[in-house]
């Protein structure tokens, strides 16, 4: 007798979602969804050393331009954090759960988590901006 099922591994949009917002910037959601050999989830987790080793190499740089890497895979997710969120149930379980034997059904902790998304992507968005023309036309004199 096995232990183990045969049926695929139903894949929830609500926590795909949920890790795509808080673990996106280390590639969390694609590893859930696509599993260890995702490219572009380990692009996310690239994001850090080579931060790093920017920070390294120029260390008299203004630190917005060398966390740019970590800031642009924070932003990433939290944009696939939102597709992820909005892709419709039906379309969702075609692609991640074919086979599983259950339907998703999204309710209001989704909703709510993707108003949270919505504005802290906002806020993000908005403060790299606004650095990028502080830094651009100022030199960063404003901090």
């Amino acid at each position: 007798m096995s232990f183990t099922s045969d049926m695929p591994r139903h894949k929830n949009k609500t926590y795909a979602t949920f890790l795509a917002a808080i673990f996106g910037s280390i590639g969390g959601h694609r590893f859930y969804l696509r599993g260890m050999s995702d490219a572009l989830g380990w692009a996310h987790i690239a994001a850090l050393p080579l931060a790093l080793m920017m920070v390294l190499l120029w260390p008299d740089q203004p630190v917005f331009f060398l966390a740019l890497p970590v800031v642009v895979s924070a932003l990433l997710a939290l944009l696939e954090a939102i597709v992820i969120g909005l892709t419709p149930d039906e379309k969702w379980d075609v692609h991640y759960n074919p086979g599983s034997g259950r339907s998703t059904k999204s309710g209001w902790p989704l909703a709510a988590l993707l108003v949270l998304t919505f504005g802290a992507g906002a806020i993000g968005l908005i403060t790299v901006i606004a650095r990028s023309f502080d830094l651009l036309f100022t030199g960063g004199a404003y901090g």
